[in-house]
Formats: C-alpha cells, structure tokens, sequence
C-alpha cells in the first residue's frame, strides 16, 4: 500500500531548467504573437493571404453533414475494446492487433482535434490487466511509450496537453521517466486535453481519491462534515482537466458493459456501444456516435416542460 501513497505524490523527478526549453527552442512567427493573429491594420500581409489562412481555419474545424457544432462534446471517453479480436480474426499475432488500435486512436484524436473537440479520455490499459502474459504486457508498454515519444513535436505543435492517469508506479521505469517528460512539456498546453488512462480502474481511482480526503481530514485541512461530491471529485485522477466528466462515452467490440473506467466520472454521461472491433473504429462509427449523442435529451435527473 505505501507504493500507491508515493505515486499520490508523485513518480517525476524534478527536471532540469531548460529541459522545456530544450525540445520547443524554435518557433513559428505565429507562436510569438500572444493573441494569435494580429490586428488586420497592424499586419503587412495582403489579404489574400488573411483570407487563405483564414479559410485553411474554417476546413479544419468543418463538422461532418448532420452534425451541429453547438452540441458537440466537450468531453469524449472511449474504451478501446477488441485488439486481440481484431488480430486473431486475420491470423495475426495479438501484438498486430494492438498495433493497429494505436493507429486507429492516433486517427480518432486527430478527428476530435478538427472537430472541436477539447477532451479525449481513452482506456489504454487496465489494473485488470496486468494478469495477462508477461509478453503482451511489456509490449504494449513499449508501444504505449513510442506513441508518446514519436507524438511529442505533434503535441507541442498542436497545442496539446497531455495527463497519464492510473497507477503508474507498476509500469516500467523507462515509461515512467517518458510520461514525467511527456506531462511536463505539455502543461501549459491548452487547445486540446489527451488523457490515457494506464494501469486503471474506476475503483481503484475513487479508493485513492478515499484516502485523500481522509488522509486531509487526519491533517485538519477538512472537517467530516465539509465532505461533499465536489471535495471528492476533487482529489479523482481527473482532476487535471477543465471538463474532468466525459459527456459521452464509447465502447467499441459489441461489448455492453464500462468495465470499471471512469464509474464517478461518467455517473451522467451518454453511452454509446458500437460493434466495430477498435482497430475498425473509423470516421463513419464516430459521426454515427455523435449523431446518437446529439439527440438524446441530457436531463440530469430532472423533468423537461
């Protein structure tokens, strides 16, 4: 039990001063301006060139036809169910099978960043799953940590923050001293959050959350009685982001069931069940998940008149 306190605290070395300025010392002229673009009368470009970046803009954030933007999601949580399946369906080792879920997340990430999307929660990895054999373990770990090494200029570039959340002090030292780095590079990002959810489950995070506020009620930082859901909700792994409840959730595979991921969290939030294994989880099965989303009526327990 002690190991869970000290990852509480934290498993990141204190990183040197110029350790952020190292891998992000050069910059485009448009990262120098504070405001973005600037004034119209202030800039010596023509405005031919406004309008084309302008547009450029606009195509980017273009929602699929059917979709509306002002009931877009703020927050998406998926669980990446059906590697394995998707492996063994084409005589392929497993490793495959995981492999190809990476690609088909780094398609889905780059969905929601055109889309508007500000949140993306996905189930990399359960605690559950450490039971399994040792060599997919290590190689989805070594899979994970590429994806977050090779990603960096991309998180950097697009202005993406990225939070591990979990139990990392089980996952191997090399993946731990990555997401430290990882973490800490990307803080002060904040056009689009990345959360994976790594050495995971639900009870565990509301276990550790328990222990938080007891271990504050110890300390006389809190009173019993000033114990709410907001003081809970505060010590959850997800408190990193601005929109720590996903709005909808998906689970991929066929599978009707949330598997122990985010249970506080997602307490109010749209589930959608689609039957693509992950690896087959393209556009089309995202626009159909939105479009279910965007027609149901969120009432939070309450009556519409």
């Amino acid at each position: 039990m002690l190991s869970l306190r000290l990852r509480r605290t934290s498993v990141c070395k204190t990183l040197p001063q110029n350790f952020f300025q190292f891998f992000c010392h050069q910059k485009t002229s448009t990262d120098d301006r504070p405001h973005g673009f600037p004034p119209l009368a202030a800039t010596n470009l023509n405005s031919g060139v406004i309008e084309e970046e302008i547009g450029g803009i606009e195509q980017a954030m273009q929602l699929p036809e059917g979709l509306r933007r002002e009931s877009m999601p703020r927050h998406v949580a998926v669980i990446m169910d059906g590697n394995s399946r998707w492996a063994r369906q084409r005589g392929l080792l497993t490793p495959s099978g995981h492999e190809a879920g990476l690609r088909s997340m780094k398609e889905f990430i780059k969905l929601c960043l055109q889309w508007g999307i500000k949140v993306v929660t996905v189930f990399a990895f359960s605690i559950d799953n450490w039971t399994r054999p040792k060599e997919e373990v290590d190689i989805v770990m070594t899979l994970i940590e590429n994806l977050l090494k090779s990603g960096l200029d991309d998180f950097i570039r697009e202005g993406t923050r990225v939070s591990i959340i979990g139990d990392t002090s089980r996952v191997p030292k090399s993946l731990q001293r990555t997401i430290c780095e990882i973490q800490e590079m990307t803080r002060e990002n904040s056009k689009f959050h990345f959360i994976m959810a790594i050495s995971y489950s639900g009870t565990y995070d509301l276990v550790e959350a328990c222990k938080s506020v007891a271990q504050k009620v110890r300390d006389g930082v809190i009173q019993v009685e000033e114990i709410n859901e907001s003081v809970v909700q505060h010590e959850l792994e997800t408190k990193c982001s601005e929109f720590p409840c996903p709005d909808l959730l998906i689970r991929t595979s066929g599978e009707v069931r949330i598997s122990n991921f985010l249970l506080w969290q997602s307490a109010y939030s749209e589930l959608f069940f689609a039957k693509a294994l992950w690896p087959d989880f393209g556009k089309n099965d995202f626009v159909e998940a939105l479009a279910s989303y965007q027609q149901r009526q969120r009432r939070y327990g309450s009556r519409y008149a």
